[in-house]
């Protein structure tokens, strides 16, 4: 199943165990997915098996499974451009592959296909969806995750092929003959599961309505382990606020740890995606006027080489601190402010809370996201640490402040206390 399920009970009670205050639970319903078993194969010019992965909510295949002719996009545009109608019985295929970089923008360009192929492939006749996968490797792993809904469904099986068995299409297409497949899904629905995010908070000492938000999600995809994605997120925030409490200086404001759940998955009905970051602005929406800054993470636990501050602060002396504090574990300032921080406080942004980032290197990160290698041993404790530091840092800076992040371009910030 995608991880919509609750957490596992001891998650509020650990928080209090570390010595966090107002502990909740806040719980919302879902429509969750469930993987079933699934299998591919070339069945012409020759027979082949092929690595795959059913993405997330896409419906399953007949009993018997399903075939076609694969008709391959060079990308998402060149599938939008076919006619209406041109692909009826065949097999859809955008071929794109992510490129590498360090701040993972190859991810945003390359996954349109995964989240939307579906419903751009049944518009143009076609009985199924295939993707090369939206990561950086060369293994023989298929990378899943979400596609979108379409008018309350998702349009037709949908499955990532590993990059290996991608290019093993393209080679045969290339030869000049029909590409024929094989594919079979016994994916199912839950419609009455329930998920949750779990709040903990370290209180300020003379702001506490004044909120520094910490986000990461608890969910991850069945294949793996959530290790990394985003099991090391959780531990690198709730890592930072637990140095920020156990200071014998509290800072002034209130720093708030969300543990988010439902990131990876998207929902029939409208926000879509994002489930528990619209479920937490939906239950504290009287609160978001003094929601401070928000930050979230969620790309690993490989080291961040740079902070993104809100425009209010970027030429003020908070960011010149700030700069000066994170400069000893290698962290360097963005020249733009963010202009989202994230998934999950992605819907506190949008409502209004000025974000900031502390990016990652994400140079192995899709390596590995979203497959079976999502695992523990990926983890280099080194990097791990400096992400902590990096971390408490600026939010201990942020919480102590009387900064107003807010403010406008061009208003002069008040500068944070030392």
């Amino acid at each position: 199943m995608s991880a919509a399920a609750p957490a596992p009970p001891p998650g509020d009670a650990r928080f209090r165990e570390l010595g966090f205050e107002n502990v909740a639970v806040q719980s919302f319903p879902v429509t969750a997915w469930v993987r079933g078993t699934e299998s591919g194969e070339i069945t012409a010019p020759s027979v082949q098996p092929l690595v795959i992965a059913a993405l997330g909510e896409s419906p399953p295949t007949p009993l018997a499974g399903l075939e076609g002719e694969v008709v391959l996009f060079p990308n998402f545009d060149a599938l939008k451009a076919a006619p209406p109608g041109s692909l009826a019985g065949k097999v859809a295929m955008v071929t794109r592959r992510m490129v590498r970089t360090q701040d993972g923008a190859g991810y945003g360009t390359a996954v349109v296909a995964r989240a939307d192929g579906p419903g751009e492939a049944e518009r143009r006749g076609a009985v199924a969806f295939l993707v090369r996968s939206v990561g950086t490797d060369s293994h023989r792993l298929a990378h899943t995750g979400a596609t979108r809904y379409v008018g309350g469904r998702v349009p037709v099986p949908s499955f990532a092929l590993s990059n290996p068995d991608a290019d093993q299409i393209e080679r045969l297409a290339s030869l000049g003959k029909p590409v024929r497949v094989r594919l079979f899904s016994s994916a199912s629905y839950v419609q009455d599961a329930r998920s949750q995010n779990v709040i903990a908070e370290v209180r300020g000492r003379e702001r506490p309505e004044e909120i520094v938000l910490l986000g990461a999600h608890m969910d991850s995809w069945d294949q793996g382990t959530g290790a990394i994605d985003d099991g090391t997120g959780m531990a690198i925030i709730v890592a930072a606020a637990k140095l920020i409490r156990d200071v014998p200086h509290r800072p002034r404001r209130t720093v708030r740890v969300v543990l988010f759940g439902s990131e990876e998955v998207t929902q029939p009905a409208p926000p879509g995606g994002a489930f528990g970051g619209h479920a937490y602005v939906d239950g504290h929406r009287s609160e978001l006027a003094t929601h401070v800054l928000a930050g979230e993470s969620d790309t690993g636990a490989d080291r961040v080489y740079r902070v993104g501050l809100p425009q209010a602060v970027l030429q003020g002396d908070f960011a010149r601190t700030a700069l000066r504090v994170l400069m000893p574990v290698g962290v360097i300032g963005a020249a733009d402010p963010p202009t989202e921080a994230g998934t999950d406080v992605g819907p506190s942004v949008e409502a209004g809370v000025p974000p900031f980032t502390l990016s990652q290197d994400a140079s192995r990160y899709f390596e590995i996201h979203h497959t079976p290698d999502d695992t523990l041993d990926k983890i280099d404790r080194s990097q791990l640490d400096q992400n902590v530091a990096a971390w408490s840092a600026l939010v201990w800076l942020a919480a102590d402040s009387d900064v107003d992040f807010r403010a406008r371009p061009g208003t002069a910030p008040r500068e944070p206390l030392r």
